[in-house]
């Protein structure tokens, strides 16, 4: 898949990104990079969610917090949240 030519963010996700500690965003500013540069990259183990949050993909920030989103239509994507594995339920 060709990098993410655009992106949009949530409120939600706009307000939980600005709660994580400082040096977590500083991670995931970066991780969030690597992903538009290649959403496949292997270290980010960008995957498909299932059951009820089947529409939905995540992709790693470090062992314990993830980023959800969505694909959309010509190389888009919007994040939903950036949370811990309590961003499954």
């Amino acid at each position: 898949m060709p990098s993410v030519f655009k992106s949009h963010t949530t409120p939600y996700f706009e307000k939980q990104f600005k709660s994580l500690p400082k040096e977590l965003q500083k991670i995931a500013v970066k991780k969030v990079s690597l992903f538009e540069a290649n959403p496949f990259h292997p270290g980010l183990n960008t995957h498909k969610l299932k059951g009820e949050l089947k529409a939905f993909w995540t992709f790693y920030i470090n062992d314990k917090y993830r980023v959800l989103f969505r694909f959309l239509k010509d190389n888009e994507v919007i994040y939903y949240d950036v949370d811990t594995h309590d961003i499954y339920k």
